[in-house]
């Protein structure tokens, strides 16, 4: 199976580049891939028959037994060639079906290999999370391919309101099938239904499971979704609202009723949704004027008589549900296709204005013939078998009021399809419908007469196949019920049999009586249609669903408008109260530890726990913001300190590096801001913000006291210092679990600084964003910079420095020679901004703290160091240049772009990872290599460290980047609004 899935994938990557350079004739090359599907379900033909289908299990997380786990029995057998068959004959559509020329189409063949993949694995699998996963997959491409036409207001609208409703029930679906594995202990579904769980909460998991269900196959009161849907393109009609994704329901309840429908919840819902959506659905269907819609909610009635007969728990009905499943797919495909093709030929899909058609295209209209015949019903068609199976099968099980209740409600409804089905084919191909409601005219006043043009073979031939594979399969009912019947055989009750004839019986009085029924109100249609009219509607689920999303948006719009009042401290606040309020009650209800408290171990950590406090505490009441910022930076200091005095070098040289970083951003940042944080009077506010900020500290110490207290396990940090050195090579524990034990955490935290970095920028540069660095050679001379003034005086001695004339040697230059400079940048400086003794020190320790730097990156795997505090030391080393020199001596000093550092680290860290791979490891687990050399001796070199030189490459880059925005690209700013 994952073969299969990853041709999917790689057909969905592909297809843009393909249909760009073959067209539309890309799709018939796509179609090899579902094609390929195809075939490789019917060689497991005989062996699913047998009981003896393949099936697959891949570790995935090995540790947590999670694994990718597909199965192939009688049920998913029958869904794959669904949805590879019919997939295969719609892209062989669209390539007629498309123009060359059409918007999107390269996204559009990717979305829907990618649908057909995600449908497929879902069909497949035997695990309840990746069931989810590709439930989801579906929602999300069906989505997209619903809102395909996104410049068309009712395509974002239909979208919308798909995923919206669909979604709701995969999460509900996604709690209910937890909640069922967790009951049974197992996540496999086949063991799952096997032994199924029982009780309340089972039974409570189980309703949840239905609501997916219900709402992915629009069932009533979710129904109202699948008609909006067509106003997705006619391709997506026929595969996703015929074959595919509303089976996806159908599906879940034939997969889940042999072990749940005995569950009284599951019954009702099951036997009173199903009975209710197959008669609304037919009696909505014969009111429309549009053919799509006729057939969308023909869909829905079907749909109903589908998940009635698979989840009513009887052996009969589910071998007719299943024969059903199958000749819906080929009927209703078929007859969407057809409406694809008389839409292409005319240019309408109204009733009301074809007239005739039969005459124009007399090979699309046997096409639809065929498939309406089986639709209704008529025999010999693969619709009649499966309805006849059917209405045997509930006769015999109509002992109760609910079995009688049922059997109406399939005759009623059968009696409608036979009516819409009539409705269908004679408005298309037939004289022009003239209903209840007439048809509105043009803005020019005159409907044009129609100009039926020529439909190509692409577009026919597919249509074609699946009606004359309705009259085949028909042909041979034996060999479907051997076919079907192992999963049917699941189910209690009576076999069932699908026949051509079974004799006078029930059944047939029943079919005869549908058929006759249906045939008198379709004769009857214009009455039909204007009592129709004239009955009004108490409720539709459509307009419900748009007000209550309407009262949503105006909740959400009032929440909105409380919540967010634009003030960070209020947000803070929130967010700080809300966590002392929920860790309050655990926190008390915790018992007290054992064996006391312990307040220091000597008193120089009362004194930097004091100096920490303190600083806070004045932090919270300042009204000066460079003074909270100090304040802050202090405590940050001393909460270095405790690192230190804790025995964590590693920690408090981390920590004091970044709280030196951050009070240079924050004093870069303070520089467009007000010197205070208020004009009003803040008194009582800066108690109210004291006070969060004490019972925030106290919550949070005191959960770092008592959850170690209340730990019942051993912690997986015990075994961290020998999995360090022997796994990770190195006896620097900290080290070692960023780059190794951790090591996908610190992928992650990688891509946040990225995305961090990134997102400062494009709050702080005003134009487009360019890869220029400015360096002295770009500084004008008589350019005020760093906020300064025009220095006339230092223009003129940069002038004479160049030319060598008098002025130089009474400025003190001789000539030919340079000037002594400390920094390259100092004589871009205005004089008033310029210190001779920090260019001085910058100048003696910048080289010197790289060199450090350097030193803490190679020793960090064994002492205290790494990449991310030698990153950090080496944008240190870049600050104070900056802060001495200048925008301009930061481009001296790193000449490179920060997104390249970026780039690179990331991409070093990445690729390091993949390397373990090349030795049987997985990704990101280090490879140690042991080498002695003639002059070196022993050589021990672990692959983290490339990993950790990417982490270090990632902080510069970092740091270099907030100092281009923050710092050079506000002096900038400010240097043009003083020009």
């Amino acid at each position: 199976m994952l073969p299969l899935l990853a041709a999917h994938l790689v057909a969905a990557l592909g297809a843009p580049l393909a249909v760009r350079w073959l067209g539309r004739r890309a799709f018939l090359l796509l179609a090899a891939v579902p094609a390929a599907a195809l075939v490789w379900a019917l060689r497991w033909s005989s062996d699913v028959m047998d009981g003896r289908g393949p099936a697959e299990s891949t570790p995935w997380v090995p540790h947590l037994d999670m694994a990718l786990d597909f199965r192939l029995d009688t049920l998913s057998w029958l869904m794959v060639l669904l949805v590879t068959g019919v997939g295969t004959l719609v892209l062989v559509y669209s390539a007629g079906y498309f123009s060359s020329k059409a918007a999107g189409l390269g996204r559009f063949a990717g979305v829907l290999m990618a649908f057909a993949g995600s449908m497929l694995g879902l069909v497949t699998t035997d695990d309840v999370l990746l069931l989810y996963v590709f439930w989801e997959l579906t929602t999300v491409t069906s989505y997209l391919l619903i809102g395909h036409y996104s410049d068309r207001k009712a395509s974002r609208r239909a979208a919308m309101q798909a995923i919206v409703v669909t979604t709701f029930g995969g999460l509900a679906m996604l709690v209910g099938l937890i909640a069922l594995a967790e009951s049974a202990g197992t996540y496999r579904i086949s063991e799952l239904i096997a032994d199924p769980p029982s009780g309340t909460g089972a039974a409570v998991a189980v309703v949840l499971v239905l609501v997916g269900a219900l709402t992915k196959s629009a069932l009533v009161p979710f129904h109202f979704w699948l008609p909006s849907a067509m106003a997705a393109p006619t391709p997506v009609s026929a595969y996703l609202h015929a074959a595919a994704m509303v089976k996806a329901g159908v599906y879940l309840v034939a997969r889940f009723a042999p072990g749940f429908a005995d569950v009284g919840a599951w019954r009702l819902i099951v036997l009173a949704v199903g009975s209710w959506t197959l008669v609304h659905g037919g009696y909505r269907a014969l009111r429309q004027y549009d053919l799509k819609l006729v057939l969308a909610f023909g869909t829905v009635s079907q749909l109903g008589l589908l998940v009635l007969l698979v989840g009513s728990g009887s052996e009969a009905a589910a071998l007719a549900g299943l024969a059903m499943i199958g000749a819906h797919a080929m009927f209703k495909a078929s007859l969407f296709l057809t409406v694809g093709v008389v839409d292409a030929a005319t240019g309408t899909r109204d009733l009301r204005r074809l007239d005739g058609l039969g005459r124009a295209l007399p090979i699309t209209a046997t096409v639809g013939g065929l498939a309406t015949a089986s639709m209704i019903g008529l025999p010999p068609f693969a619709g009649y078998v499966a309805k006849e199976a059917a209405l045997e099968a509930l006769w015999h099980g109509g002992g109760t009021a609910a079995g009688v209740a049922v059997l109406v409600a399939m005759v009623v409804g059968s009696a409608l399809t036979v009516a819409y089905g009539l409705r269908f084919w004679f408005g298309a191909f037939g004289p022009a419908v003239r209903g209840a409601v007439p048809l509105p005219e043009p803005d020019e006043g005159v409907w044009p007469p129609l100009a039926v043009s020529r439909p190509s073979l692409l577009l026919v031939a597919p249509a074609a196949v699946l009606a004359v594979l309705g009259l085949a399969a028909a042909l041979v009912p034996g060999f479907g019920e051997d076919l079907l019947s192992p999963h049917a055989t699941l189910y209690p009750g009576d076999p069932g049999h699908l026949t051509l004839w079974a004799g006078v019986g029930p059944a047939l009085i029943l079919t005869v009586l549908v058929l006759t029924a249906g045939g008198l109100l379709f004769w009857q249609r214009s009455r039909v249609e204007g009592w129709q009219h004239r009955v009004p509607v108490r409720a539709d689920a459509d307009l419900l669903y748009r007000r209550m999303m309407r009262r949503l948006d105006d909740v959400a719009a009032d929440v909105t408008g409380v919540t967010q009042r634009g003030s960070l401290p209020f947000y803070l606040g929130t967010i700080l109260v809300v966590l002392v309020a929920l860790v309050a009650g655990p926190l008390f209800a915790q018992p007290p530890m054992a064996g006391g408290w312990r307040l220091w171990d000597s008193p120089v950590q009362l004194v930097a726990g004091a100096l920490t406090a303190g600083a806070a505490v004045l932090a919270a009441r300042s009204r000066r913001r460079l003074k909270a910022v100090l304040l802050t930076g202090v405590s940050g200091y001393g909460m270095a300190a405790l690192f230190l005095l804790h025995g964590a070098p590693d920690l408090a040289l981390t920590q004091v590096l970044v709280e030196t970083v951050t009070l240079v951003v924050l004093v870069l940042v303070l520089r467009r801001l007000p010197p205070y944080f208020s004009v009003r009077p803040l008194a009582a506010s800066r108690w109210v913000r004291l006070a969060i900020g004490l019972a925030a500290g106290l919550a949070v110490g005191a959960m770092a006291v008592l959850a170690p207290a209340a730990r019942t396990a051993e912690p997986v940090s015990v075994d961290f210092p020998e999995e360090a050195y022997v796994y990770g090579g190195g006896r620097n524990v900290v080290n070692v679990t960023l780059v190794d034990i951790r090591a996908w955490d610190t992928m992650g935290e990688l891509s946040v600084l990225l995305v961090a970095a990134t997102g400062v920028a494009s709050l702080i540069f005003l134009r487009r964003r360019s890869g220029e660095i400015p360096r002295v050679r770009d500084a004008s001379a008589d350019q005020p910079v760093w906020g300064g003034t025009r220095d006339p005086m230092a223009a003129l001695r940069r002038r004479a420095g160049e030319h060598g004339d008098a002025a130089s040697a009474a400025a003190g230059a001789r000539p030919g020679r340079p000037s002594a400079e400390t920094l390259r940048a100092s004589r871009t400086l205005a004089p008033q901004r310029r210190s001779v003794i920090f260019e001085v020190v910058v100048r003696l320790l910048f080289h010197s703290m790289v060199l450090v730097a350097l030193f803490l990156l190679f020793s960090g795997h064994n002492a205290p160091g790494g990449g991310f505090a030698a990153g950090l030391l080496v944008g240190i080393a870049l600050v104070v240049r900056y802060l001495a020199g200048g925008r301009y001596e930061l481009g001296e000093a790193a000449p490179v772009h920060p997104g390249l550092l970026l780039g690179s680290g990331l991409f070093l860290s990445a690729g390091v990872g993949m390397l373990a791979l090349l030795f049987g490891g997985s990704v990101l687990q280090s490879v140690i290599v042991e080498l002695t050399l003639p002059v070196f001796g022993d050589v021990k070199l672990v692959t983290s460290l490339f990993f950790d030189i990417g982490v270090f490459l990632v902080v510069i880059g970092l740091v270099l980047d907030l100092l281009r925005s923050l710092g050079s690209e506000i002096d900038a700013q400010a240097e043009a609004v003083t020009r």
